[in-house]
């Protein structure tokens, strides 16, 4: 897992070919952050998968609106982020998120939507 800053976010992908490249964006203090990486560690493990993870900090709120960042953690996998309803947002800040999944207000993305981003990005990327 690579630490990186905003600027390397922007970097193209060459060198991952076969591995999902999967972003988790945070800033300092996220109590979510940990947990983020957990979640999508052990998904990954459950599917089969070897992503490459890159945490990448958002360190103000220029940086969230370039990074069209809704929050911290917020999870992109191949680019896109894991929450189905993400698309239709744009209130990009730098701010806790929470999440409307099916067990009700969380902290992190619904692991199903871990799962789907992942095995989509496999399949597809």
């Amino acid at each position: 897992m690579e630490e990186q800053s905003e600027r390397a976010a922007a970097a193209p992908e060459v060198a991952n070919r076969g591995r999902p490249l999967v972003e988790i964006l945070s800033f300092a203090g996220c109590p979510n952050h940990l947990g983020a990486i957990e979640l999508v560690e052990r998904v990954s493990g459950e599917v089969g998968l070897e992503p490459e993870i890159r945490v990448l900090d958002v360190p103000d709120q220029d940086a969230a609106q370039r990074l069209r960042f809704l929050g911290s953690p917020t999870i992109r996998v191949g680019g896109r982020d894991v929450d189905p309803h993400a698309e239709e947002r744009s209130d990009y800040a730098l701010s806790c998120r929470v999440f409307r999944t099916e067990a009700g207000i969380a902290g992190e993305p619904d692991e199903r939507w871990v799962r789907d981003g992942l095995l989509l990005e496999a399949r597809d990327g």
